[in-house]
């Protein structure tokens, strides 16, 4: 775990660090122009997050999905696969624990964790079904997860108003109690902010994402698959069942995310006509994290408490909610583009030495 730590803080944390300043930078910049006060509206932001108890276990709500998301996108990635199905993983989640929470009648101890399991489950499959096209077929598994986003939304849209639909209204039944995973005390302790086991199990989860690939035969064997192919064959490695079950993986951990959307915040499942967007978070998570379980953690954090903070910006500031996609887009666009800030860097000892020899 040292060596995963020190190869996060030495080699890639300025990169993020500064991205997320330059980030700032571009939003206050915009704000500028547009009448905006951009030092209120940050204060406003950092109000809301941090305000009250409410507020503060909302952020932690908002931040749990995203880290899941940022996480299953990152498992791929680490065994050279690019899972950009997230969102569609995410969206069979939460239909495979609606269908649970929804139509079974069990007691708590065992209903709960079944929800739970089958949505994993439900976002697994959706994942291995991109990774045995891309080792059966050679199938492009960007091609195919960008597809496959679009068949869960409607496959699930389908699904629910066909046998879960509440009539009358746009949604599913609600889930049973016994399939909830909510945490009553914590949740009154935080003035009934939606606090559900979800926020520990993704702790878990990051923990799980270090000790399975950096701990483990199967998940040596993974990377080693991501890394070299060809080199993993000859060594004797299943090629093929490491793509199907690094999608696996990956497909479950975003499908927790829906799972617990579900049964800890919403306790239904609507009609959708578009994304939610965690999916899509998730890649900007995992890209700001440099695939590393820590950072992913950091760059979860930063990204909920944008997003939840942003409506704060709105009422503090009058400040349009948008601005904060556009500073979190700004983010990406620096990361994706570390040549930027090494030459910033490079340039400041330049003028230094300029300066120092007038």
């Amino acid at each position: 775990m040292n060596k995963l730590i020190k190869a996060f803080t030495k080699e890639s944390a300025y990169v993020p660090l500064i991205a997320i300043v330059l980030g700032l930078i571009v939003g206050a910049i915009i704000m500028l122009i547009g009448g905006y006060d951009p030092i209120l509206a940050y204060r406003s932001l950092l109000d809301t997050v941090f305000g009250n108890r409410y507020d503060f276990g909302e952020t932690l709500t908002a931040i749990t999905p995203i880290l899941f998301t940022g996480l299953a996108v990152a498992f791929a990635f680490r065994t050279g696969l690019f899972n950009i199905g997230a969102e569609g993983q995410y969206i069979m989640g939460m239909t495979g624990a609606t269908i649970i929470g929804v139509t079974v009648n069990l007691p708590v101890y065992i209903h709960a964790p079944l929800a739970v399991i089958v949505g994993a489950i439900f976002g697994g499959v959706w994942g291995m079904i991109a990774g045995y096209l891309k080792a059966a077929r050679g199938v492009n598994e960007v091609i195919t997860t960008i597809m496959l986003n679009w068949i869960a939304l409607h496959l699930a849209n389908y699904l629910v108003n066909r046998f879960l639909l509440e009539p009358g209204k746009g949604r599913s039944y609600m889930v049973e109690d016994s399939a909830s995973v909510t945490i009553g005390w914590l949740s009154r302790l935080m003035d009934d902010a939606r606090m559900h086991w979800g926020m520990f199990a993704a702790v878990l989860a990051v923990v799980f994402f270090y000790a399975y690939l950096w701990r483990t035969k199967q998940g040596f064997e993974l990377r080693v698959v991501g890394t070299n192919p060809d080199a993993a064959a000859y060594a004797g490695i299943n090629v093929k069942r490491g793509i199907v079950k690094a999608m696996f993986i990956s497909g479950s951990l975003a499908g927790l995310a829906g799972v617990f959307q579900v049964l800890g915040v919403f306790h239904n499942q609507v009609i959708a006509a578009s994304h939610t967007g965690h999916g899509f978070d998730g890649i900007a998570v995992a890209l700001l994290g440099g695939n590393n379980p820590l950072g992913i953690l950091l760059g979860a954090i930063l990204f909920g408490t944008l997003s939840y903070g942003s409506a704060g910006m709105s009422f503090g500031a009058d400040v349009p909610p948008e601005i904060i996609r556009i500073v979190i887009g700004s983010v990406i666009f620096f990361v994706a583009a570390p040549g930027i800030i090494r030459w910033l860097l490079k340039r400041i000892p330049r003028k230094k030495r300029k300066e120092e020899a007038v």
